[in-house]
Order: structure tokens, then sequence, then C-alpha cells
């Protein structure tokens, strides 16, 4: 496996910070970008790759995953998890704090940074997460990009719910707040209207359109009574994108995930509980306003909400199941993809899932490929197409809802700090990714 302080990727076709695209040549040099041009002259010792025919990206930024450690690592752990990141040419991602214990202390905070540390191929950073008591650590706990709160589809201390308690938190401070938006009354009134039904797809109807939409009306409203920095986490629904549309201020910020954006209540049929999450898939309809929506930027970037369970645990009966799906080795795919089909461009996807997550975030020198960045970087090929095959599959839950599916824009060679963490199928085990920064 190639390694060096120094590399030099020739031939590559690179999307620039404008958007354009060039032929040529990027250098790095102790873990950042020192030059990019249609030619370098080289004469220090450096590893090189001849990228002749490929596309170079940005590293993909995953602003939400949950890599379930510590306490759920029969599912994924950090070291499972990030081999799966350099996989699908994600070199950072930003971790949620539903783990045992859950991650709603400085203590918590500092632990998942050591284990990230120890186990990380790629650069880390992990959210505090809100319950109705800890609003000290929400104020003091770093690093961190933000506060999570669940207002909704989740139990014991992080369902915070209650519009008092969310007003003490929207209240006090500055830092981002990323709001999980669904109406856990309207869930638990439509849990009872729906009782006695095990068909997986009712799940769309008990966590519905109106659910989701009532929680980010009540985030939107306390947003804008204290001005703080809000973001909306896996936006869902054509009804929260005409909310946005119509009235969304300036420090608020949205995402969407490729499974909202490419399946909808159709997969229930063809894949079962594997396409069960929260927030739920939702209509035809639904995917066409959010596509539109993401165009024009009413939603900012992508995430993938990498949720991993085994499956022995989906295979139970509904609605015993849990929600959600592994991502992080197929979004990129998916969403070049898409490109390839029209439905959007690469620097799009570029602005998507890596300088627009930059920005919102805060993270400095990521997202570009530009003199000063991090080499953070991922090799793409657009002119082979592959199936999604499960025992390919890095994530230690071993399955993908889009098993099957005919991708192009695989990585190729994924690069992070400068060094070669994934090439041509081999995962270096060796590399380590730093904690991020949050400015």
């Amino acid at each position: 496996m190639l390694s060096s302080k120094s590399l030099l990727i020739r031939h590559a076709r690179i999307i620039l910070p404008n958007g354009e695209t060039m032929i040529g040549d990027v250098l790095t040099r102790d873990r950042q970008i020192v030059e990019v041009a249609p030619e370098i002259s080289q004469t220090e010792l450096a590893t090189e790759i001849d990228a002749q025919g490929l596309t170079l990206l940005p590293g993909v930024i995953d602003p939400q995953v949950h890599f379930r450690e510590p306490g759920l690592e029969h599912k994924e752990d950090l070291f499972t998890a990030s081999c799966a990141c350099a996989k699908g040419g994600v070199t950072s991602f930003l971790e949620m704090p539903n783990t045992r214990p859950l991650t709603t202390t400085q203590q918590a905070l500092d632990d998942k940074l050591e284990r990230a540390s120890q186990k990380c191929l790629v650069n880390y950073g992990f959210f505090v997460g809100a319950t109705a008591e800890n609003l000290p650590d929400l104020l003091l706990a770093k690093p961190t990009p933000g506060i999570k709160i669940f207002m909704g589809s989740m139990h014991g201390q992080l369902l915070v719910d209650g519009e008092t308690a969310l007003e003490a938190i929207f209240a006090k401070g500055s830092r981002l707040i990323a709001v999980h938006a669904e109406d856990q009354a309207r869930i638990n009134q439509r849990r009872q209207e729906f009782a006695n039904i095990h068909d997986v797809a009712v799940h769309s109807q008990i966590q519905d359109n109106q659910a989701a939409l009532l929680a980010t009306q009540l985030a939107l409203k306390l947003s804008k009574k204290y001005q703080r920095r809000l973001h909306i986490l896996h936006l869902s629904t054509a009804d929260e994108a005409e909310l946005l549309r119509q009235d969304k201020p300036s420090w608020v910020t949205a995402e969407v995930t490729p499974q909202h954006l490419l399946l909808n209540t159709n997969a229930y049929a063809q894949i079962g509980t594997l396409a069960q999450m929260n927030p739920p898939l939702r209509s035809p309809h639904d995917n066409q306003v959010l596509w539109q929506a993401l165009k024009d930027g009413v939603i900012d970037f992508i995430a993938t909400d990498h949720a991993p369970h085994t499956l022995e645990e989906k295979a139970q009966e509904y609605p015993n199941t849990p929600s959600g799906m592994p991502g992080v080795e197929t979004s990129l795919a998916l969403m070049l993809t898409a490109a390839m089909e029209g439905k959007c461009t690469v620097p799009q996807v570029v602005n998507w899932m890596s300088k627009a997550v930059a920005v919102a975030y805060g993270i400095p020198n990521k997202g570009a490929i530009a003199p000063g960045y991090d080499a953070d970087l991922v090799l793409v090929d657009l002119n082979t197409y592959r199936p999604v095959r499960r025992e390919e599959l890095l994530t230690k839950c071993g399955w993908s809802p889009f098993e099957g599916w005919n991708l192009t824009g695989w990585a190729v060679t994924t690069i992070v700090g400068g060094e070669i963490v994934y090439d041509k199928g081999q995962v270096n085990t060796q590399v380590r990714g730093q904690a991020l920064n949050f400015v």
C-alpha cells in the first residue's frame, strides 16, 4: 500500500472550487494541498498516482452518522465504520450522540474522541446530545459541531419534545442546534390509530408528513425568536421544503439524505424492513420536491444518516424492528450516478457533499481542491458501472438498501491528510484521521 508525506496526483480531471474542471496535477505535502496546476514539475521524492481517466473531488464530509460506539458495537464500531467511509470516499464525519452511554457530557465526548484517535481511518467530530437537564454541558462541551436535539422518534433522556424544554436550549448560548424534527405527540397518536398492524409500510403513515412539518415549524419558530443557528437534519417532506422555500432565515440550513431523494414508499414492497428509517421514506412526489429544493439551495447539503442494524434485528416483525440503514459506502456513488443521469451536475454534488458542509459547520480548510486546503481527496471513476454487492460492503451490518443498484462514481483512491487510506479495493488500516476543528 502506497503511503508518503508527499503525494503527486497526475492527469486527473479536477473539480475546482469555482465548479470548473481542469485536467491537471495536484501536489500534497504534510497533510495539505500545496499546488494545483495543469502540470507540476516534481523533483522531490513523492508518491505518484497516475489518475488518467479519473475525476478528483474533495473528500466527502458526511455530517450525520451513527457509528454505534460505545455500547452498540455489534452493529458497527468506529474502526469498521471508518473503513466503510474510506471505501465510499468519505474523509470526514460528524457522529450523533445516541450511543451507550449517551454523548451528553464532556466526559462522554472526550471518551469518543480518544476512541476515534485510536481507531478512525478518517477525520471525525461528535455532536453533544441535548436532554432536558444538561444545559451547562451543551454550553461548554468542546470540540463539537453542535447540539443534537431529538424532538421525536426517540425515547429516554434524549427525547426533548416539550416546547418549554426546547425553548430553554434555544434561549441560551450561540452554538449550532441540529434537530431531528418529528412531533412526538403526533407520532404517539398515530401509533394508537395504527396499532396491531405489522406491515412495515405503515411506518410512513405513523410518522407522517404532518409529524415532520409540525416539529420543523416549532424549531423554526424558536430559531427565529432567538436568532439561533439552526440546522434541520434529514429533511424528508415536500411540506417542509415548501415551508423553508417561503421562510428560511439566513442562519438556518437543512440537509437531505440520498435515500429520501432516491427511495420512496414503494421500497417497502421490495426490501421490507430494510427500508424502515426515521424519518420514514415518503412518496414519489416528496422525492421530486426535495430534488428541486436541493437544486434551488433551499436544502443546503447531503448527509447519509448512516444508522446500521444487524439483519437479525431487521428480521423481526414490525413494529419491533429498529429504524435505520447504512449509507456511507454508497452515498457518493449514488449522487454521482444521479449526476450522470442528468438529475444534477458533478460540481453540484461536490458542493452538497463537501464544500457546503464545511461552510455550514465552520470546518476550516476542508471541502475544496486548492492550495492551503487539507489533502482530503477522492479519485472516482465516472466511466465504469458496478452493482452494490452485499459481500463487498465494509460496514459491519453487511447490507445496503441499494443492493443490486448499478452505480458509477465509485471511489478508486481515497486520501486522508495526504495519505492513501483506500486504493483499488484495499484499505490501509495504518492511516489515522484527525479530530475536526469548528470555528
